[in-house]
Formats: C-alpha cells, structure tokens, sequence
C-alpha cells in the first residue's frame, strides 16, 4: 500500500471517529450547557428535540428510539474507528448510519440541509473507507500480523523435525497456501 493510501486511511479513520464521539460527547453535555460557544445541544433533551425534527415523519416514539440507537452507533463505530478494530464493519455500519440521517434530513428539511452539511460526504468517505484493502496503524492490522507471524512460527517447527514426525505433503501444501493468504492480507505482498 503506498503511503499516500496509508495516511488516507488513517486520516478518514481519525475523521471520521473523532467527529462521532464529539458529537456523542456535546448530545450528553460534556462541553457544557446548551447556549454556550461551541456547544451544539448540550444535553440530550436539545438533541432529542433535534432528532424529532429530522424524523418528523416518523411517529415520536419510533423517532425517540432511532436517536438512542443513532448516538450508539455513533459512539460505537466511533471509538472502533479509532482503533481501527473491525474497521470494515464499522465504516459499512457508519455509511449506513449517516447515509439514513441524510435520507432523514433531506425528507424532513429538503435536499440542501444534508448537501450543506455535508452528510452525503460523510457516508460517501465511510464507504470508501469500508472499501480499503488494508488498514495502516490499526488493531486489525496488527492482529492480522500476530497471526501470520504465529502460523509462520508453527510451521517452521514442523520444518524442523524430522521426516516422520511431519505430517503428508499434502498438509504441508495446504497450510503454505494459507500462511501465503494471509500475508498477502497482513502485510500486503
């Protein structure tokens, strides 16, 4: 993977999981009260009210419950992100999630509320991000080498006895092939 694609993918991961969890972060009032600078809504009751006003199309109860699962998602694909742990599942959860509130907005405010925000953008990236071979300074990346470097490590010690304690060729073969696939998913070779 070239560089510029390394640093991409750190940069959507950071991107895109920071500005989650700073939102989960405003919605639970952890910037302070509603009203002060750089606070959105402060404290779930403004974000809730918000929520209602995006799905006002949707019946209050079933809206109440999408801003839970919404700011769980949010948090959730957020700090995975971050780490870079099931990267892949959490960009698809994240392009659907925001692909939905763009969807949402767009019924409720028309087409220039998500458009100006962005929202289309943001799931466009989360899919782009889901659609990257590997994944640089990540969990997965780093679990990926742990267990090719653990298979490596197995089979060389069956190198390493003699011909009658090793198992038929056919065994060996197979288990190879399958060191060989994942250190082309591992270390991209």
């Amino acid at each position: 993977m070239h560089i510029n694609q390394k640093l991409s993918s750190v940069y959507l991961r950071l991107a895109i999981g920071i500005s989650y969890l700073w939102e989960v972060a405003d919605r639970l009032g952890l910037f302070g009260p509603n009203g002060h600078p750089h606070v959105g809504w402060g404290d779930w009751k403004h974000f809730v009210t918000y929520a209602k006003q995006v799905m006002s199309f949707l019946p209050e109860g079933i809206a109440n419950l999408l801003a839970i699962i919404a700011t769980i998602g949010e948090g959730g694909f957020g700090l995975l992100l971050i780490l870079g742990l099931f990267t892949r599942v959490a960009a698809i959860g994240s392009g659907l999630l925001s692909l939905c509130f763009a969807v949402a907005m767009a019924i409720s405010f028309g087409i220039e509320s998500p458009l100006g925000y962005s929202v289309f953008t943001l799931s466009a990236a989360s899919f782009l991000l889901a659609s990257l071979t590997q994944y640089s300074w990540s969990l997965d990346k780093w679990f990926n080498v742990r267990l090719v470097n653990k298979k490596l490590a197995v089979y060389q010690s069956l190198q390493n006895k003699s011909e009658t304690e090793l198992y038929d060729s056919q065994n060996a073969t197979s288990y190879i092939k399958e060191i060989k696939a994942l250190a082309k998913i591992a270390y991209r070779i």
